[in-house]
């Protein structure tokens, strides 16, 4: 088999995993099996070939990996249920981690809950946003007498 159907073959393997992967991981390959294959028929030999290949696959991970994972990975939109991180909410139906069982009412919406401390909390209690775990918010209790806070709003 001549070198430039072995790069040529090279280049179509790592297109197509690089197709079913989608995730920026051997289209770099590709690019240095192209210049390999461009080598080869300038007539370079074998481990001229291999050479360039390495280099080419090397810089161009180097180069263009950060740029191409910025515009494409980096797309995270946030979302309004972000906002509820950080507020206050009222508990509605007592929160039992070990139960399963626990709501909150944050802002207007009504948000399935699980305490942070695991301790259970009783309705009507205010508690902090912590964060967002799949469809349920993770809190903690507010100490009594402190400043109530609802967000921008106002609102609980």
């Amino acid at each position: 088999m001549s070198m430039s159907l072995f790069w040529l073959i090279a280049m179509v393997l790592f297109g197509v995993l690089e197709a079913v992967t989608v995730g920026l991981t051997s289209i770099w390959f590709a690019v240095g099996a192209l210049a390999a294959l461009i080598a080869a028929s300038l007539g370079a030999f074998a481990l001229v070939q291999v050479i360039v290949f390495l280099v080419v696959s090397f810089v161009t991970l180097l180069l263009v990996r950060p740029l191409a994972q910025r515009y494409i990975n980096d797309r995270k939109e946030p979302t309004n249920a972000d906002r509820v991180i950080g507020r206050e909410a009222v508990v509605t139906q007592a929160i039992d981690n070990l139960k399963g069982e626990g709501q909150v009412n944050v802002s207007g919406a009504v948000w399935t809950a699980r305490s942070q401390e695991e301790a259970p909390i009783p309705a009507g209690a205010r508690v902090r946003v912590l964060r967002i775990e799949g469809v349920k918010v993770i809190v903690s209790p507010v100490p009594e007498g402190a400043a109530v806070s609802g967000g921008e709003d106002g609102r609980l």
